[in-house]
């Protein structure tokens, strides 16, 4: 009938938009499962934001933390331990408890001219007749050898002279025994051509001769020997230059590396008058702590002309 054929036209319309619609809900439902709804929080609400910036300066902080630790603590602990060796009333010289310290007794204040050469008994020398002027001893670091006689009168005046073969010890070797004297007086460091170590340090009368510069008795001994007073001659000196005396730590007395000839002073002085001005020195009262350090400039005049040694053959 007409009728019936006038309605199966907008049922297939609506059939069609129903199928479609279908379509669309499942295209949607597949696109939300593979992306997991992700950057989409519970509720619907604004995707979460990582807080890179907080997590990188987090772990800059760590890793900072870390330098310092593997830096520093080392540095610390060498500290606490060159600590044990600091003099005392009770323990006036702690390098006797140092492995491999050599010791000597030499007599102090013999002074030989600047011209003069000193046929010492050890090499480097660490006392015994000297320049009457000294090498200067602030924490002073020598790119360049220097001479023998001069370095000799500092380690009378308390100075501890940490030298190194500069066939051996090279680079960042050589910065760390700069680190060790930059900046802290009564120290000086210089390179000594032909040393039988590749390390060795000097205080008046103490030697120590090391393979490492990273020994820890290095520190065991500066911390013994540096200013203590009850192990070398003239307590209360500087270390100081002092103007005109005919030693500029900038162009130094250069080292001879010749051994010294016949006309060499010899290590009982051969003759020459010790100062008496330099020999005893000033002695701190027994019960008295060692200072930490003694004032840099105590004495700013020039030691007393030195007396030429005798010439063989002579009255002198």
């Amino acid at each position: 009938m007409p009728s019936g054929s006038e309605n199966r036209g907008p049922d297939k319309k609506s059939g069609a938009k129903s199928a479609k619609a279908i379509k669309a809900a499942q295209k949607k439902s597949s696109r939300d499962k593979a992306s997991g709804g992700a950057g989409k929080v519970k509720g619907g609400g604004a995707p979460r934001q990582i807080p890179w910036l907080t997590i990188g300066a987090g772990g800059a902080v760590v890793a900072l933390v870390a330098v310092l630790a593997i830096n520093l603590v080392p540095k610390y602990q060498a500290n606490v331990e060159a600590s044990r060796f600091a003099p005392s009333a009770e323990d006036p010289d702690p390098s006797v408890n140092i492995d491999g310290v050599v010791r000597v007794d030499y007599p102090a204040g013999i002074h030989v001219q600047p011209s003069q050469r000193v046929a010492y008994d050890h090499s480097p020398p660490f006392g015994g007749p000297h320049d009457g002027i000294w090498a200067t001893c602030t924490g002073t670091v020598y790119p360049n050898a220097i001479r023998s006689e001069n370095a000799v009168h500092s380690l009378e005046h308390g100075a501890v002279w940490i030298t190194y073969n500069p066939d051996e010890v090279t680079g960042d070797q050589v910065r760390t025994l700069e680190d060790k004297v930059d900046g802290k007086t009564f120290t000086m460091l210089s390179p000594y051509p032909g040393l039988d170590s590749p390390v060795s340090l000097q205080s008046w009368g103490h030697q120590l001769k090391l393979d490492s510069v990273d020994d820890p008795r290095i520190d065991q001994f500066i911390t013994a020997l540096r200013i203590n007073p009850n192990t070398y001659p003239e307590v209360g000196a500087t270390c100081s230059s002092i103007p005109g005396s005919g030693f500029d730590p900038d162009n130094p007395p250069p080292f001879d590396p010749s051994p010294p000839g016949p006309d060499a002073v010899p290590m009982d002085g051969g003759g020459i008058t010790p100062d008496e001005s330099e020999v005893g020195g000033m002695q701190l009262p027994p019960d008295m702590q060692v200072p930490s350090e003694l004032p840099q400039e105590p004495d700013q005049q020039l030691p007393p002309e030195p007396q030429q040694a005798p010439i063989e053959g002579s009255n002198g």
